[in-house]
């Protein structure tokens, strides 16, 4: 590992400054779960290394009725997974920070973390996308915020400024009658997602008012079904209706054959957790 000088600011603005300052020269440290495996493999060679736990900004996690959930970027995956509020109003969240590698991973990692890594398999960043969340950024230049869909730009890649940090996430109150399912296939119990899927749909009565599927590990970047998700909505829900809204979800996927998988079977898990994932949404709605 190369060396480099640490720093560990404890304010946001002190934080921004140093990045302002080095800009490319320096990497930014959350839980460090995939930055220091990757300074090690020398993939990242910083000069500087910018400690973000200390800084009390970046650990907001609080709800209200009219802002939503309030993530802040250093929140553990852990604490996601036992909050009683997640549980209860974004379940699918719960359920994908539950499965996000070890125990030790969870209570290392950060969500803020998972989200600027910027893998296409990011379990917790489905139902973010699926929830209509928006990522809050700062600089010195001052703030910005981005729907999550527009926050991706390819493997590893975000549309992060050189001096800029997401501060936190935002996702809005979900309407009455909304229920969310979140799905995954995995080859071992710790391993990435071959692919995951997330839909949350909501309900006035019996018809769809409003969905959202969210695809993962089948395209350079976490997807949004909207093809597949005109098939539900507006209509009333069937399980002939799930089943032709996968298959045009499968149409949508865009997966690669790698080491883990062929494109061929990616395509078919989109199918079947994509059913899996609107069936369980469906039947939470209908509480």
């Amino acid at each position: 590992m190369k060396n480099f000088q640490y720093f560990a600011p404890r304010s946001l603005e002190e934080a921004l400054s140093l990045l302002s300052r080095y800009r490319e020269q320096a990497k930014v440290l959350a839980g460090g779960t995939d930055l220091f495996l990757r300074m090690r493999t020398r993939v990242f060679q910083p000069d500087y290394v910018i400690d973000l736990k200390r800084i009390p900004e970046l650990q907001t996690f609080h709800f209200d009725a009219e802002q939503g959930l309030v993530i802040g970027a250093l929140t553990l995956h852990a604490d996601l997974a036992k909050s009683d509020l997640v549980r209860e109003r974004y379940a699918p969240l719960a359920r994908a920070a539950q499965v996000v590698g070890s125990y030790q991973t969870r209570n290392r990692g950060t969500i803020g973390g998972n989200i600027c890594n910027a893998s296409p398999a990011a379990d917790t960043v489905l139902p973010l996308l699926a929830y209509g969340g928006k990522a809050r950024l700062a600089s010195m230049r001052g703030t910005r915020q981005v729907p999550l869909e527009e926050f991706f730009l390819g493997p590893g890649k975000t549309c992060l400024q050189p001096d800029e940090l997401l501060v936190e996430v935002q996702l809005p109150v979900p309407p009455p009658h909304t229920g969310g399912g979140f799905q995954r296939r995995t080859r071992s119990a710790m391993d990435i997602a071959l692919v995951n899927a997330c839909t949350v749909l909501t309900l006035d009565g019996e018809v769809c008012t409003a969905v959202r599927i969210a695809l993962g590990a089948v395209a350079p970047t976490p997807l949004r079904a909207v093809r597949a998700e005109a098939v539900l909505r507006g209509q009333v829900i069937t399980p002939t209706l799930i089943q032709e809204a996968s298959e045009v979800a499968r149409q949508e996927a865009r997966p690669i054959s790698d080491v883990r998988s062929s494109a061929e079977y990616r395509r078919e898990m989109v199918r079947v957790l994509t059913y899996r994932a609107t069936q369980e949404a469906l039947e939470q709605a209908k509480r």
